[in-house]
């Protein structure tokens, strides 16, 4: 019998993270540890009320979602038995670097992957005046910088940031925040200044109108696209998905929707709802099949753990000291 635990972190940002619809200043984890008595695992969730409704319900499914481990639930029965949450994510994750520890290998290699290098990393920069969203993509040290974009003026802001970053790679996100119409007149002015994808820029459930329409770079879907059940929508409207392993409820579902997504000829970007090393490290399996990697959670907080991922020259390392997934005793 397995022993589990599920905890609640709240970790400060190192300043506050605006998107189209919010503002943070903190965030609410879930930690779960899975133990056999010999090994341990460990695994972190990022509830977002945008999907899951208040914390105080995320935090009761992942107690459920604990209780069907502790009977005998395998990663692969908590996608039939609970709904796919961050507590389930923390969950999943446990469970796979449970194994991995008890098989002395590394998740990659548990997963299937051929090979397991560093990624370039996304630096996500908030919304913000133009003048300040452009000196925080000055002061950046990745080269692909993403943009959080509302409805107020996107091309005046992409503009400055432009002006003051000419040669880093660009991609945006309005989180739901445009009409279709707008997105009409903006996309052919962000292509023109170099944009090369916008995620997002729709109302889930309200996109249908990107179907057929020619746009003039990448689409990616994120709210739109959190499990494989909303493959069959987002396929004929997109040309990327934006892979959360929040919203898929854990790596063991992210790998099924990357597999189905890159077989229908979708391309791919990881993603992630802010958070510590810990819920990056799983995240980093998707990312090896990915055209972006967006995880850059660590970098937005005021600190992190340790062990933890190592960020450096614009790139996101793996652990070598045990954080996760890596085969350690």
């Amino acid at each position: 019998m397995k022993t589990v635990t599920i905890a609640h972190e709240k970790w400060p940002l190192e300043r506050p993270f605006r998107i189209a619809y919010q503002s943070i200043t903190d965030i609410d984890v879930i930690v779960a540890t899975v133990s056999d008595g010999t090994h341990v695992g460990r695994g972190e969730g990022v509830p977002f009320d945008r999907f899951e409704g208040p914390f105080e319900q995320s935090l009761a499914a992942a107690q459920a979602a604990a209780d069907a481990v502790r009977r005998g639930a395998s990663r692969h029965d908590l996608i039939d038995e609970c709904a796919p949450t961050a507590g389930r994510n923390a969950l999943d994750c446990a469970l796979w670097d449970l194994e991995s520890r008890r098989a002395g290998q590394p998740v990659w290699r548990l997963a299937g992957l051929e090979r397991f290098e560093a990624l370039p990393v996304t630096f996500t920069v908030g919304i913000d005046r133009p003048d300040v969203m452009a000196r925080h993509a000055a002061a950046a040290a990745q080269s692909l910088l993403k943009i959080k974009l509302d409805a107020d003026d996107p091309v005046a802001t992409i503009r400055a940031i432009r002006e003051a970053v000419p040669t880093k790679t660009l991609i945006a996100d309005a989180n739901e925040g445009w009409t279709f119409e707008q997105l009409t007149e903006v996309l052919p002015r962000l292509a023109a200044l170099g944009v090369e994808m916008v995620e997002q820029p729709l109302a889930a459930g309200g996109d249908a109108a990107l179907e057929g329409y020619a746009a003039p770079l990448t689409l990616s879907a994120d709210e739109s696209c959190c499990t494989l059940a909303d493959l069959d929508a987002v396929a004929p409207r997109y040309q990327m998905i934006n892979i959360k392993l929040d919203k898929t409820g854990g790596l063991t579902h992210a790998l099924a929707l990357a597999r189905a997504a890159r077989a229908r000829g979708l391309s791919l970007m990881v993603g992630n709802m802010v958070g510590t090393s810990l819920a990056m490290a799983p995240a980093m399996i998707i990312g090896q099949w990915c055209r972006y990697a967006d995880l850059d959670g660590p970098l937005l907080l005021a600190g992190d753990r340790v062990p933890r991922l190592d960020y450096a020259d614009g790139f996101i390392h793996p652990s070598r000291g045990g954080l996760w997934g890596e085969g350690a005793p």
